[in-house]
């Protein structure tokens, strides 16, 4: 979570660089509280599950409501939504994503 923490759009990535694999990839979000506005869509031919790891975030778009800790949503291609943490912490996310080699663009 340091490295997420330490990078200017608060995220850190385990892909291809690490695993040689464009299969699968794994991302920590880090988000201040108050922060809002980040986005998330998978893109064409990715699918990505977005787990609340710490704290709660508002979430809009393809997907309203509240993301709770320890709650999950699955995006696919171009569904979008748009995080805020509604905490009065530091909210924290894993995003865990993939496509099958045909799909990645």
């Amino acid at each position: 979570m340091e490295k997420a923490r330490k990078a200017a759009d608060g995220e850190s990535i385990l892909g291809y660089k690490e695993t040689n694999s464009h299969a699968c990839y794994m991302l920590v979000g880090v988000m201040r509280p108050g922060e809002k506005g980040h986005r998330l869509r998978p893109g064409a031919g990715h699918e990505e599950l977005v787990l609340a790891v710490k704290g709660s975030f508002s979430i809009t778009g393809f997907f309203k409501g509240t993301l709770a800790e320890g709650h999950a949503i699955h995006l696919a291609g171009e569904q979008e939504c748009l995080l805020e943490n509604i905490s009065g912490t530091e909210a924290v996310y894993v995003l865990a994503g993939g496509h099958p080699e045909n799909g990645h663009h």
